[in-house]
């Protein structure tokens, strides 16, 4: 390996140990380990852990083709104490921002959804059914106001029927009325001799 590609792999290896700060910094803040389960902490770092190898590994291949010495692993502990040293607290803070700004964001743009669409709608659909029920209260209404209409005019028109039906039932002889009501009782007591036979048969 010529000394060119080895700068290159010193100067890659001490990004990636910076990067590894970077990396290690916004897997704790965003993901909060001390808050999380013992084992599902566990199994989310070795899982950080493997990608951040394969990582390191990928970049070491495009520089060197994948030859690992000893100084590869002093430059990524280079890499990383810079980072620690230096831009630790520039990076935590701006992380920081980045976080507030992003829930920001989302919150503005929960607010403006429900403002803009989710509000006009409710109301909208509100509207309508103010509306249908408005419209059902006055068609029941109007149908209540119909039918008491139609009871005054069937009561005006049925009046001079029911007048003259009595005065044609007084015009009838007695004779024929005592015979009429005789033939109704008959008949009423027929049906009644009727019934009685069919419970007297049910209770059998």
């Amino acid at each position: 390996m010529s000394l060119t590609v080895q700068f290159y792999t010193m100067l890659a290896m001490v990004g990636m140990g910076s990067y590894f700060g970077v990396a290690l910094d916004t897997y704790s803040r965003l993901f909060n380990r001390s808050k999380r389960n013992v084992i599902v902490r566990g199994i989310n770092d070795i899982l950080f852990w493997i990608v951040q190898a394969l990582i390191t590994f990928y970049i070491l291949y495009l520089v060197n083709n994948g030859e690992i010495r000893f100084y590869i692993f002093l430059a990524l502990l280079c890499g990383f104490a810079f980072y620690q040293s230096l831009l630790k607290n520039l990076y935590n803070r701006l992380l920081e921002w980045l976080i507030q700004l992003l829930v920001r964001t989302y919150r503005l743009g929960v607010k403006l959804f429900s403002n803009v669409i989710i509000k006009p709608v409710v109301m909208f659909f509100t509207f309508i059914f103010t509306i249908i029920v408005a419209l059902g209260k006055f068609t029941l209404q109007m149908f209540l106001f119909f039918v008491k209409i139609l009871r005054v005019l069937l009561k005006i028109v049925l009046k001079p029927f029911t007048y003259l039906g009595k005065y044609i039932w007084k015009a009838v002889p007695k004779s024929f009325k005592i015979k009429e009501s005789h033939f109704f009782k008959r008949i009423s007591n027929s049906l009644k001799w009727i019934m009685d036979v069919i419970n007297k048969s049910k209770r059998r």
